[in-house]
């Protein structure tokens, strides 16, 4: 069975990984001063700094898990705002929106 310590790192580079923008990629200065905090907290036996990386591992995953709910909940929040408003159009009016360029003669 693995420590605590050895528990929460493996937890932080595992959500590190998966909000990773890039898959499967991690960014390795990040990770390696998560190892350097928690080898730290394994050395002093200072359980404040243990319960610090779990919080931050709670971030984590929270902050990833928030950006999924808003790409599911919320499909308007990546278009940009011309888009938006298309969109906006179309649902209130329950049609397509035909959108009309200017063309320069």
């Amino acid at each position: 069975m693995l420590s605590r310590h050895a528990s929460v790192y493996r937890g932080i580079l595992r959500e590190l990984r998966k909000s990773a923008v890039a898959p499967r990629k991690t960014n390795q200065t990040v990770a390696s001063n998560f190892r350097n905090i928690v080898q730290k907290s394994m050395k002093s036996g200072d359980s404040a700094i243990l319960q610090d990386v779990e919080n931050a591992l709670l971030f984590l995953r929270s902050q990833r898990e928030h950006k999924l709910l808003l790409e599911r909940y919320n499909p308007l929040i990546d278009l940009t705002a011309e888009e938006r408003i298309h969109a906006t159009a179309r649902r209130a009016t329950g049609t397509r929106c035909q959108h009309n360029l200017y063309k320069e003669n």
